[in-house]
């Protein structure tokens, strides 16, 4: 699935909430680029962020498939540089982009179960198509 024309919005479902285990994270395509622009952290709830490093633009922040997080899962870490970055907040903690954050991703959870996110320009009036 592309991004819809402008003025357009479209609902991309994601997962199911039970596929995510607890400090687990997990890469998505939602746009069918060919590559994970965002990921889903679950630790203490759902935490949704594109998948770029603030410090280096178009930069990938994992190490490999699915693994965005640090040996104990506490940490979001940008495998380029090591930066590391709250979960819940997604704040550069430790690294050379202290200060800086990642962007978050509003995530939907639709009346079928599942996670779903709102690709297009009119994020505000997108809802899940059941």
């Amino acid at each position: 699935m592309g991004v819809p024309p402008d003025g357009m919005s479209a609902t991309v479902r994601l997962c199911h909430p039970g596929e995510l285990a607890e400090g687990s994270s997990r890469g998505f395509d939602p746009t069918g680029t060919g590559r994970d622009t965002m990921f889903v952290v679950r630790r203490n709830g759902l935490h949704a962020w594109r998948n770029v490093c603030p410090h280096w633009a178009n930069t990938s922040m994992a190490w490999r498939k699915d693994a965005f997080l640090n040996a104990d899962a506490s940490r979001i870490v940008c495998a380029a540089h090591g930066a590391q970055f709250d979960i819940a907040t997604g704040q550069c903690l430790l690294g050379p982009c202290v200060g800086q954050s990642l962007t978050r991703v509003p995530l939907i959870e639709g009346e079928d179960g599942f996670l779903h996110i709102c690709i297009g320009t009119n994020d505000e009036t997108c809802h899940p198509q059941e």
